[in-house]
């Protein structure tokens, strides 16, 4: 029977349907996203993948048109059969969830093999097929093969498991893992496509060697060059081949062979490999959309309009990271600074939930668009533990969604005109920016407060190696194109980027952010402090866990410890700030400890309160050290920026009390608050200022 994947990555869409419709007595899995009369036809390729390969084009394809999916019999929910003879028959799997989906008609795009079942579907049922896109189309002779297909039959043992020597029987069955990690480092030539990679081998090691094998068994017999060539010139509907000349698993020939069979287009992807979807996914939703609308009739759109340059405003588009409340805070704080130095500046917010309800609470208006993006903060939520999030892995798992909302971004700056673009983390748009420098229509301004993935111990060689290749990608594309950065500012000073290099042979941090970045210095400017927010003589205890709901877990604990907190402290009070996307009843919070969900203006409650507790977040970090404060910060485990970059800036500037989350017992609660309030704060100044400074560099660009 199917078997579905387990999946720790949210998915940047999830279907509207999931159904299994059977052929022949197999399970055939599918999946609709979007709604409407338009539909797309997204065919599995070999079954080394799933249809999640598409992962990349469904969100954006999805806004427009019906997009269907489904896997291939023997991978994801499709069952998988033992006779090699029910294998091979796609164009019929594909009818038939045509049927299920009740579509009559649609376009169909397919990838590698994908693409060959496109096309037999176009020439055999026309009447089904509005339009083709065919990539990477491995048809079956239509063109000769590459060599090592010749030179190596599958049949045939070369008694070796090297090269694509691998791609042999025997060869699998000594070592199938080694042939699926060779066959997609093969399908990726692109440096830096190590999740790429990752992705093909979960997926491959899934499907298993019986199922490939049986895959090769139904082939038998296959198609001469005349019939092949046949087969795609009866094809009538309108052609898109799309064909990376890097490609090393099927010929560049084939695509440009498609397209003059069929009449149809040819678009060369110079530098791309077998699979552009995934490693030039900007380029390919763009060509597949262009194609699908001209094709399909693309929606009406209301009335647009436009006006000439010199009668619009200034305008400037403020994309801020999801991923915690202090970029709201600091961006807000930039935000009026600008419009002081810039009269009549409109500023529009991209961003997300929980961001958009501080935004909104200081009277920013936040984009409609925004609501097309895909939560950041719910896939970090789904990927935590207790009280742990590896972080650099569930970024790398966020790809899809990464990729979707920078789609978002690129739809909307077409759409509207801006004279400024300014990111706070916005790492994706910084990402892709840089991989479609062609996509730059207005300065961009990056901000951070950290600049470096880096490992951590228990993350062992691998994440050691992964982390330098991130690091080495995003130095080699700062220095391909550094125009794309009209202006890249640091939050913090010289000696708060951490010491060390970005992997062995890449350049030492700081040396590097110096080169590349101004210091706009702290956010954290001194407040002035909220009165005491309940009666009572009593010191204030403040428990904060950031915007997101990965501190859940931390919060209930911290609240558990009130009553051993105030045995040893007469009169305590505690605060416990929720945020927005906490659940409070599950605080079950005893008498003297008040809940509360968003707090607008935490920073001057910090100021005001006597202890507070958090997360090992920097933004609350460095505004409690700037109210002079005391704290104890509880870092996450795995979380490598809250362990490195914001432990080296918090211990720079005289913090000490940080923790354990086992140390967060009822006893180790009451101790810590006892200890920090009989303690006297010796914290480094903070100079205030930077939100002006960083407006100052910003403004010079309007």
């Amino acid at each position: 029977m199917g078997r579905e994947q387990n999946r720790v990555a949210m998915r940047a869409l999830e279907p509207q349907v999931q159904d299994t419709v059977e052929v022949d007595g197999v399970g055939i899995g599918y999946e609709v996203f979007g709604d409407g009369p338009r539909a797309i036809l997204l065919t599995p390729a070999w079954q080394i993948v799933t249809s999640h390969f598409w992962k990349t084009q469904v969100p954006y394809l999805a806004r427009r048109f019906r997009v269907i999916t489904f896997d291939a019999r023997g991978t994801g929910r499709s069952d998988r059969p033992e006779d090699p003879a029910l294998y091979g028959r796609d164009v019929h799997d594909a009818l038939a969830v045509l049927d299920a989906t009740g579509t009559e008609r649609a376009l169909v795009a397919g990838l590698s093999l994908g693409a060959a079942t496109a096309l037999f579907i176009a020439a055999l049922h026309p009447d089904r097929i509005a339009g083709v896109i065919a990539l990477a189309s491995t048809m079956p002779a239509l063109t000769p093969d590459h060599p090592w297909w010749d030179e190596y039959p599958f049949e045939e043992d070369p008694g070796l498991d090297e090269g694509w020597a691998r791609f042999t029987r025997a060869s699998w069955r000594r070592d199938f893992p080694g042939f699926v990690e060779f066959f997609f480092r093969e399908m990726f030539p692109e440096p830096h496509s190590e999740k790429q990679v990752e992705d093909g081998l979960g997926w491959g090691l899934d499907a298993g060697c019986s199922v490939l094998e049986h895959t090769m068994d139904s082939r038998a017999g296959g198609m001469t060059r005349k019939q092949a060539e046949a087969l795609v010139g009866a094809v009538r509907c309108p052609v898109l081949a799309i064909h990376g000349d890097r490609d090393r698993i099927t010929p560049l020939e084939r695509g440009r062979r498609i397209a003059e069979l069929t009449g149809g287009e040819l678009v060369v992807l110079e530098g791309s490999g077998h699979a552009p979807t995934a490693r030039d996914p900007v380029k390919v939703n763009v060509l597949m959309d262009d194609f699908a609308a001209r094709v399909l009739g693309a929606p009406a759109v209301p009335e647009r309009r436009w006006t000439r340059a010199p009668d619009r405003p200034r305008r400037a588009l403020f994309v801020s990271s999801a991923i915690g409340l202090g970029h709201a805070r600091r961006d807000v704080a930039i935000a009026r600074e600008l419009r002081a130095l810039v009269p009549g500046l409109e500023i529009d917010w991209l961003a997300q939930h929980p961001l958009t309800v501080a935004l909104e609470a200081a009277g920013e208006r936040v984009h409609p668009a925004s609501r097309g993006l895909v939560s950041e903060s719910g896939h970090l939520e789904r990927a935590a533990g207790d009280h742990t999030l590896d972080v650099f892995q569930a970024i790398r798992e966020m790809d899809e969604i990464l990729l979707a909302n920078y789609m978002v971004f690129r739809d909307l700056t077409r759409a509207e005109p801006y004279d400024l673009w300014i990111g706070d983390e916005a790492w994706d748009v910084d990402h892709f920016l840089h991989e479609n420098p062609d996509d730059k229509r207005a300065p961009f301004v990056f901000l951070t407060d950290f600049v470096g993935w880096l490992p951590l111990p228990e993350g062992g060689e691998r994440e050691a190696f992964l982390t330098a290749d991130l690091n080495a990608q995003m130095l080699e594309q700062v220095a391909r194109f550094p125009s794309v950065r009209d202006r890249a500012l640091f939050v913090g000073d010289p000696d708060d980027v951490v010491p060390g290099s970005f992997g062995p042979g890449l350049p030492a941090i700081r040396e590097w952010v110096e080169a590349h970045f101004e210091f706009c210095g702290q956010m954290a400017t001194p407040p002035t402090p909220a009165p005491a927010e309940r009666d009572g003589d009593g010191p204030l205890c403040v428990a904060a866990v950031g915007g997101s709901a990965v501190g859940a877990g931390l919060l209930e604990r911290l609240v558990a410890g009130y009553e051993a907190a105030s045995a040893r402290v007469p009169g305590l009070r505690m605060l416990a700030v929720a945020g927005p996307r906490v659940d409070r009843e599950r605080l079950r919070a005893p008498d003297g400890v008040e809940v509360r969900g968003y707090v607008p203006e935490l920073d001057r409650v910090l100021a005001g309160c006597d202890v507070a507790l958090v997360l090992g977040g920097l933004t609350t970090g460095m505004e409690l050290v700037a109210a002079a404060t005391p704290f104890v910060s509880f870092p996450l485990k795995r979380h490598f920026e809250q362990r490195i970059h914001v432990a080296h800036r918090l211990a720079r500037h005289g913090h000490t009390r940080a923790l354990e989350v086992e140390d967060a017992t009822p006893d180790g609660v009451g101790e810590a608050i006892a200890d920090a309030l009989g303690a006297p704060v010796d914290y480094r100044p903070v100079a205030p200022g930077g939100a002006a400074r960083a407006a100052a560099w910003i403004a010079e660009l309007l």
